[in-house]
C-alpha cells in the first residue's frame, strides 16, 4: 500500500508540488500524466526517498522500499558495463539470482556489448528489464514508452498488463496518452503542482479533451497559418 498525505515539495523559492494526496493499490496501474515541468518526477522522487519533501508518505509493509522498482527518465550506466553485468548488478541487489538473462531478455538486447554503446532507446529496454528482474512490488516507471520503438512499445504495454494481473503496484507517467489510456486504471493529471482531475477508463475521454482545451487552446490558430 502506499498513500500520499498532502505533499510538498519546494526547490528553494520555488514550489514544485503543493498538497498532492493520494492512494495506489496492489494489482491497479496508475498513470500521471502533465505538461513538462509538471512536478511529475519530482514526484516519483519523492516517493522513491531521493528527494527530501514535506508531508506524509505511507507505505506497508515496512520494508516497502526493499520492493521497489524505479525506472528514472534517464539510467546511469556505467562506462565499462556490459549489459549482461548491469542485469546482474541489479538482481543481486534485490538478492535475486537470475541464471538465463538469455531466455528473459524479451527486448533482443545484444548483452554482451557494452551498455554505454547502445542507443538511448536500447538503454531504456535494458533498464527497465533490469528493474522488471528484480521482482518488486511496486514500480515507478518514468516514461517508459519514450525513445523505444513501436514493437517494444507493445511489449511494455503488455508487460504492465501482466504486473497487473500479479497483483503488483504499479505508477507511469507518459506525453503519450493514448499508453496511458491503454495501461492504466486510473489517470491523475498533475498540473500546477496538484492533482487537478482523476479519471477512471470511462472518462479518459474526457481527460483527454480537458488536457487539450487547456494545453492547446488557441495557440495553433496564433501561428496565423493560410
Amino acid at each position: 500500500m502506499l498513500e500520499l498525505k498532502n505533499l510538498h515539495k519546494s526547490f528553494g523559492s520555488k514550489s514544485v508540488l503543493k498538497g498532492i494526496s493520494a492512494s495506489f493499490k496492489p494489482g491497479r496501474v496508475y498513470g500521471i500524466v502533465g505538461e513538462n515541468g509538471a512536478g511529475k518526477t519530482t514526484l516519483f522522487r519523492c516517493i522513491a526517498d531521493l528527494l527530501s519533501f514535506e508531508g506524509e508518505i505511507l507505505k506497508e509493509p515496512a520494508d516497502f522500499n526493499h520492493h521497489l522498482g524505479f525506472l528514472q527518465t534517464n539510467n546511469l550506466l556505467l562506462p565499462m558495463m556490459t549489459g549482461r553485468e548491469y542485469l546482474r548488478l541489479l538482481t543481486r541487489a534485490r538478492h535475486q539470482t537470475v541464471d538465463d538473462f538469455d531466455q528473459r531478455n524479451v527486448f533482443d538486447l545484444p548483452l554482451d556489448e557494452y551498455a554505454r554503446n547502445y542507443s538511448t532507446g536500447m538503454q531504456k529496454k535494458l533498464a527497465l528489464l533490469g528493474v522488471l528482474l528484480q521482482g518488486n512490488q511496486c514500480l515507478i516507471l518514468d516514461e517508459p514508452f519514450n525513445g523505444v520503438d513501436i514493437q517494444s512499445n507493445i511489449i511494455i504495454a503488455e508487460i504492465i498488463r501482466e504486473l497487473r494481473r500479479m497483483g503488483k503496484t504499479v505508477l507511469i507517467s507518459s506525453h503519450i496518452f493514448s499508453t496511458l489510456s491503454d495501461t492504466c486504471d486510473e489517470i491523475h493529471l498533475l498540473r500546477d503542482g496538484r492533482f487537478v482531475k482523476s479519471a477512471g477508463p470511462a472518462d479518459f475521454a474526457d481527460l483527454e479533451r480537458e488536457m487539450i482545451r487547456v494545453t492547446v487552446g488557441d495557440r495553433v490558430a496564433r501561428l496565423g497559418l493560410m
